[in-house]
């Protein structure tokens, strides 16, 4: 059983995923752990698929057809193995060496460590000041209807302790880029513990978030994500809470 899973969601990443996947396997051969790298493929219409098959058998391709950055992360977090399961975006924003910065003995007492890069500590490189300031926005908002308390929910680099993974991605219903807000909604709500881990991050160009239209649509989903736990709809399978 490996040590730690990294999971990366790409769609339309035949460019960036050659940098981002030799750059990792750099690095897992020289760690003490096991280690599995799972790129789920997102309906893209280049080479995203092939790119990745290319690395194999270090490298394990999944296909998910139907699009959604929500449904790819689900797919591979549930079918991976590790002790420790992490988001990795393929754009590789955050060096991937800071990922023993989220795993023992460097972190330890938490359910899911999320990156951040507000928190003290933590340092964003180049990113243009209107993408930071609707980023800041955004988490305003996040704050005040759904997840209080984090300073950046949106990262998308973040790392889930087996048990958790295996609890709460079952419960999650947004496909789309809001589902680690829905996620952390629910883990906080059934007790679990999250960490806001200081990273350093680069902006790259080629971001998939449309900011304007995306926005709203993230904003349409804190709403539903309010209305779905007064519905009872995120209700745990029997036994799966932290203890």
């Amino acid at each position: 059983m490996p040590f730690l899973s990294l999971i990366i969601p790409a769609y339309n990443e035949e460019q960036r995923l050659p940098r981002t996947l030799t750059q990792i396997q750099a690095f897992l051969k020289d760690q003490p752990y096991e280690s599995e790298v799972l790129v789920v493929e997102n309906g893209s219409s280049d080479r995203t698929a092939a790119v990745a098959e290319e690395f194999s058998p270090a490298v394990r391709l999944l296909r998910e057809p139907v699009r959604g950055k929500g449904r790819a992360v689900r797919r591979g977090m549930l079918e991976a193995g590790g002790d420790f399961r992490f988001i990795c975006d393929a754009d590789l924003s955050m060096p991937i060496e800071e990922v023993n910065r989220f795993l023992p003995p460097a972190l330890d007492d938490y359910d899911i460590a999320i990156a951040s890069r507000e928190v003290p500590g933590a340092v964003r490189h180049n990113e243009p000041a209107y993408r930071h300031w609707i980023g800041r926005v955004f988490n305003l908002l996040v704050r005040t209807m759904a997840v209080p308390g984090f300073q950046d929910t949106q990262c998308g680099f973040k790392c889930f302790t087996a048990d958790a993974a295996e609890a709460l991605f079952p419960l999650q219903r947004i496909d789309g880029w809001t589902f680690d807000v829905e996620l952390l909604f629910i883990a906080l709500r059934l007790g679990y513990r999250v960490k806001e881990v200081p990273i350093h991050w680069y902006y790259f160009p080629g971001s998939r978030v449309r900011m304007v239209r995306d926005s709203f649509l993230m904003l349409s989903d804190l709403f539903r994500i309010r209305s779905a736990w007064r519905q009872g709809l995120y209700r745990p399978v029997r036994g799966s809470t932290p203890d």
